[in-house]
């Protein structure tokens, strides 16, 4: 990754990260297939949903026969994490017009929201229009695709974890994870580590007590807490 702001390194930067989204679009397909969707309703979840996570709990909601407001609420607990990472972009695009910021915001995703705090690492904590929107729409048209692919797949495989295809989400998140920290220089190592470590460990807890469409927003809002206040007593 360069200092580079522009489209194609936006293009470039997130061809990495695809492998993730392909992964689990397959799978997505593949089990909204099992639950009787046919490929257009597929597409048109992926491209107006547009969250991996949301689409699965979905899906299984529809099975179970739950209300229309029960669905609404679940995704948009389980979305309400969104709120804190546009927050996080937004300073660093204040240059940029009200709907450019709304482009951005309506196609920010987990991956993409990680892969730009990484690049900040090497523009001098600066984001471009040109880029971001690249990777975005870059991810958003690949899930849509690899969904849809899913999709039309679903009667030839019918256990897509025996492929490590769940796995391949998780792995891209390492991948990013260990990206941020080699190259974060505003930060003591030793403090990323034990953040790490604490996140980890609220994760495993609240898996007990919290429900799991709350348990992310939660564990994100504690560990920032947890960092801030030790970044200032022992960094």
């Amino acid at each position: 990754m360069k200092n580079d702001l522009s489209a194609a390194a936006g293009f470039k930067d997130t061809v990495p990260t695809l492998s993730g989204y392909v992964g689990v679009g397959l799978a997505f397909g593949i089990v909204a297939k099992a639950a009787g969707l046919n490929v257009i309703m597929i597409v048109l979840m992926s491209a107006i949903t547009y969250s991996g996570a949301a689409q699965f709990v979905i899906v299984s909601m529809l099975l179970a026969g739950s209300s229309f407001s029960a669905i609404i609420l679940s995704v948009f607990l389980l979305s309400a994490r969104m709120l804190l990472m546009g927050m996080t972009v937004a300073p660093v695009m204040k240059k940029e017009s009200l709907l450019r910021n709304v482009i951005i915001g309506s196609l920010l995703t987990d991956e993409t929201f990680a892969l730009s705090m990484n690049k900040l690492n090497y523009t001098n904590r600066q984001l471009s229009f040109p880029w971001l929107n690249t990777a975005n729409v870059v991810a958003y048209l690949t899930w849509i695709i690899a969904s849809g692919l899913g999709g039309g797949l679903g009667s030839l495989i019918p256990n897509p974890n025996r492929f490590g295809l769940d796995f391949a989400f998780l792995a891209m998140f390492i991948g990013l994870l260990y990206l941020q920290v080699a190259s974060d220089r505003t930060l003591d190592r030793r403090l990323q580590v034990l953040m790490i470590f604490i996140t980890l460990g609220l994760t495993y807890v609240g898996m007990i007590f919290i429900p799991s469409n709350l348990l992310l927003i939660i564990v994100t809002l504690v560990g920032c807490g947890l960092g801030v206040w030790c970044k200032h007593a022992f960094f």
